[in-house]
């Protein structure tokens, strides 16, 4: 192992490259995608430390080099970030892979996001500065909020957070569950469960615990089969607005408590803007006022599409498809939404919508893997008049952005939604609009 104590960049060019193992001290930049901090080595070099924040200067060791970047962990604090405060949740302070942004101060964790998002549609996306100003969308509380916990089973029946980068498991509840959800579950005197078990619990918005055992899926994967149900029905009871879903607690649904209500109020919201100001510029009404909800899940913002499509047009005929490749989901939502004129359809987004009627207005919120550019060159083939693209992963989202741009659209409005407080994830809202012809 070899020391290099200078956090000089100038003088890297006449330095060898580091290695695996050697320690050096350097000034973080900027927030990286994935929780990490950008750095430069004395050699020049980016350098990618996890659990580095903006304004941090680090002792930290080489874990990997590659041609182009490297990549370190912290093995001190020599001066804090501002953005830096004490790990705040007790799991990820011992290890667990859970809140990697548990020692950002929470005000500040909606500023590095923002920026992070910005990065990866300039980087990646390739897009100008002409990039409309990123808005918060914040949501309360910021520790306490998710209603949804997937847990490990060890080879003993505890249950419990998997380590950063490791199948072992901590029994330490983490403190993004809600207060009381795991009691009994996780830590001291908990419940034993099957061994190797995915553990699933939810609480639902009537206030119920949902106890159930699941196999564990590959990763970036999802398993909606449950195998025992332990405690409550198994069934979660989600009501947002006037409409009640009823999905099993292994399907998906937003995590943090007040998303469903925030997210279609935004959709709600910045639509009815855009088709306002789209119907000023038409001369010709159209047709008939049709509105494409893609990777519907149960139909969350099919009820608020709706709305906007029946104010902007004044048809009473106004309606919406949701395209959902889970056919679970489908059923929950055609089962919830039965009154309104939402029809479901079962399969591929991409192979969907060519099929469908054109529509006045979009919604898709596409898997962490992004929508691709097919089925947005597609969906912009129908020449919808507004489009709001919701992203869970920003790399995927201006990847997805960027198709829009070469398809004819540009972002209208930008968000950052805090709906993961206390982790590097996000939720970005992009407004979508025709360019001016």
């Amino acid at each position: 192992m070899t020391e290099n104590n200078s956090p000089d960049s100038s003088a890297g060019a006449e330095q060898s490259s580091v290695e695996v193992g050697d320690r050096v001290t350097v000034g973080v930049d900027r927030p990286a995608h994935g929780g990490e901090g950008i750095a430069q080595l004395p050699d020049g070099r980016i350098v990618f430390v996890r659990g580095g924040l903006p304004g941090d200067v680090l002792r930290v060791e080489i874990t990997k080099v590659k041609k182009r970047f490297t990549a370190a962990r912290i093995i001190d604090v020599v001066q804090s970030s501002p953005h830096r405060v004490g790990q705040r949740c007790p799991a990820a302070a011992r290890g667990a892979g859970c809140c990697d942004y548990g020692h950002v101060a929470p005000a500040s964790e909606d500023e590095l996001k923002r920026a992070v998002l910005l990065d990866q549609l300039r980087r990646i996306g390739r897009l100008g500065d002409d990039l409309p100003a990123v808005e918060s969308i914040p949501l309360e509380p910021v520790t306490g909020w998710r209603t949804r916990v997937r847990l490990g089973v060890d080879a003993t029946g505890h249950a419990g957070t998997r380590i950063a980068g490791s199948h072992y498991l901590l029994s330490i509840p983490c403190m993004q569950a809600l207060p009381g959800m795991l009691d009994g579950i996780v830590g001291p005197g908990s419940a034993r469960f099957t061994p190797g078990a995915e553990l699933i619990v939810a609480v639902d918005s009537t206030g119920a615990r949902h106890v159930v055992e699941s196999r564990r899926a590959a990763r970036g994967r999802r398993t909606e089969a449950i195998r025992r149900t332990l405690e409550g029905s198994g069934v979660c009871t989600e009501k947002v607005g006037e409409h009640t879903y009823h999905l099993p607690a292994t399907a998906f649904w937003q995590a943090h408590e007040k998303a469903p209500e925030t997210f279609t109020a935004t959709v709600r919201s910045w639509l009815t803007g855009a088709l306002d100001h789209a119907a000023d510029a038409e001369t010709d009404a159209p047709a008939a006022s049709v509105g494409w909800d893609l990777y519907g899940g149960a139909g969350l913002f099919a009820p608020a599409l709706l709305d906007v499509l029946r104010d902007s047009s004044g048809r009473a005929d106004a309606s919406v498809i949701s395209v959902e490749q889970s056919r679970m989901a489908a059923e929950c939502g055609r089962a919830a939404l039965a009154e309104l004129p939402v029809e479901f359809r079962t399969g591929e987004v991409a192979a969907e919508v060519p099929q469908l009627p054109a529509p006045s207005a979009v919604v898709l919120d596409p898997p962490r893997i992004g929508a691709g550019t097919e089925t947005v060159s597609a969906i912009a083939a129908a020449h919808p008049a507004a489009v709001i693209h919701v992203g869970c992963d920003p790399a995927t989202f201006a990847r997805d952005i960027a198709a829009w741009y070469s398809s004819g659209y540009h972002l209208s409005r930008l968000a950052v939604a805090g709906a993961f407080p206390g982790t590097h994830h996000l939720e970005a809202f992009g407004l979508l609009v025709p360019d001016a012809r």
